[in-house]
């Protein structure tokens, strides 16, 4: 969680193939989180990221959506680094 303009901002944290990505944990469909129930997420075969909602599916690698309502949008990401063993959010100057 981070704290917004708009109060507090869930994130998604994934770590696959030695890779960390972040996204905010907001489908660009409906402004939904895309889990279904506290930390539980819904993947496709192909690993993609599903929202539980509408069934819109996302890359993990640059938060696309590949299929569903909002086919073309993209999650918003945030930038993290992990330091001393903890993840912390990368500022952006």
């Amino acid at each position: 969680m981070l704290d917004g303009p708009d109060g507090p901002e869930w994130l998604m944290l994934f770590h696959r193939d030695g890779v960390l990505t972040a996204w905010r944990n907001v489908c660009p469909h409906q402004g939904r989180s895309l889990n279904f129930a506290p930390d539980k997420f819904l993947f496709t075969p192909k690993g993609h990221l599903v929202c539980a909602h509408h069934g819109a599916s996302f890359t993990l690698e640059d938060g696309a959506c590949v299929e569903g309502p909002c086919k073309g949008a993209r999650l918003a990401p945030v930038e993290v680094a992990v330091e001393d063993g903890w993840v912390c959010r990368r500022e952006t100057q």
